[in-house]
């Protein structure tokens, strides 16, 4: 019975091209660009879930009835579920997955990127930094005042990634967020300290992908295994 986790970085962003700080209001959403990216990613994502999904029927099957979950809830043979950050650039990339999937996207605040004050929606990053930074911010002091610390977003996005890992166990699951959801999957099923010796590249409308053949609830912790990290799908992949 696998477990499979993959973790998309939502696609090409206004927020991030226009340097601003993209909270609710401040996030425009995808781009031109960034809306190909999400259609590209979701045919690719689709169709490997089917095709890889159907040597695990029969167990996702079980885990189907375990749940309560009828044959709707299935793509190919195989359990799938789907959950997005709430904001909009994160739910743009879900909705395109979920349209070729056939599945509904959930959204869920612990796959939120950095949960910045309010008042700091849509200011432009430098002055972010500059009215809101704090000397010595780090791991358990916020880098800017009235923001959470890496610590607490770990704490956050680590507790959703093992629930819902837990709630969908012997099924896939399609977490869309940001680059940081992505960092912290190797902190919550990778078992890596909070502050990592090494820094992570993750590109907009990129899957990274986990699994485990062991109860994701277990105690100790089950081992997972990375299959891909930060893969974009090609062009010919339109095909």
């Amino acid at each position: 019975m696998e477990t499979r986790m993959f973790f998309v970085r939502h696609g090409d962003s206004h927020h991030k091209r226009d340097g601003v700080v993209g909270g609710a209001e401040g996030c425009r959403g995808l781009t031109d660009e960034g809306r190909g990216q999400a259609a590209l990613l979701a045919r690719r994502l689709a169709a490997d879930i089917r095709l890889r999904g159907t040597a695990g029927t029969a167990g996702s099957a079980e885990a189907g009835d375990r749940e309560g979950k009828g044959d709707a809830e299935r793509a190919g043979g195989v359990g799938v579920a789907i959950y997005t950050s709430p904001l909009p650039r994160a739910v743009e990339t879900a909705a395109a997955i979920s349209a070729a999937v056939g599945r509904p996207a959930v959204p869920d605040c612990g796959l939120c990127t950095w949960h910045t004050p309010p008042e700091t929606d849509g200011l432009k990053r430098e002055e972010f930094l500059e009215r809101f930074g704090i000397e010595g911010g780090g791991l358990y002091r916020p880098f800017q005042r009235g923001n959470e610390t890496w610590a607490e977003m770990v704490t956050r996005t680590s507790r959703t990634i093992t629930e819902l890992a837990d709630r969908h166990r012997g099924e896939s699951v399609v977490l869309v967020g940001h680059a940081e959801t992505v960092e912290i999957s190797f902190n919550a099923l990778g078992l890596l300290p909070i502050y990592r010796s090494f820094d992570l590249t993750v590109a907009p409308g990129s899957v990274t992908e986990w699994s485990t053949g062991e109860d994701p609830a277990r105690w100790p912790p089950p081992r997972w295994t990375l299959r891909r990290f930060n893969v974009v799908p090609e062009e010919a992949d339109r095909s």
